[in-house]
């Protein structure tokens, strides 16, 4: 029997606020109804803002030359995933480092659907936090507290 993963996995996140103050979110392919901000692990080796500007391009579509780095959260922030949803890639849960970032462009550019997320929305960002999973709300919560007077 193999036994669970007991770690937490190192990740990124990024809100990207358009010339409104929305934020995007995409809904999860694989779990309908699940929203998040773009996210993801960081590789070995790789800094976190260089892992934050990767995940970005994978899962967007959108380039480092189309965004303005605004701030950086100061503390690693963690979320502890479900026991029947974690893995040997999630192991517990992940502990990511969250960046904000502000489109250079005035108007939010259409996305197109990601093999991860079905769909993109720019919405508020109190809309972003209520529509992620519960597990995920306390960092998302964090993660508004500290970027909102920054948008």
């Amino acid at each position: 029997m193999k036994r669970p993963p007991i770690y937490f996995r190192a990740g990124v996140g990024a809100v990207i606020a358009d010339s409104r103050g929305r934020v995007l979110i995409g809904e999860r392919r694989d779990h309908r109804g699940a929203w998040q901000f773009p996210q993801g692990g960081i590789e070995d080796g790789e800094e976190p803002e260089d892992a934050v500007f990767r995940e970005i391009k994978e899962e967007t579509g959108l380039v480092q030359r189309e965004l303005r780095l605004v701030a950086r959260h100061p503390q690693w922030l963690c979320y502890e995933v479900p026991r029947a949803r974690r893995s040997w890639k999630t192991g517990l849960g992940q502990a990511q480092r969250w960046f904000l970032f502000r489109l250079r462009k005035r108007t939010a550019p259409e996305l197109a659907p990601h093999p991860e997320f079905r769909r993109y929305s720019w919405v508020s960002f109190a809309t972003a936090v209520s529509r992620a999973v519960a597990f995920k709300r306390p960092v998302y919560r964090a993660v508004r507290e500290h970027f909102l007077a920054k948008i």
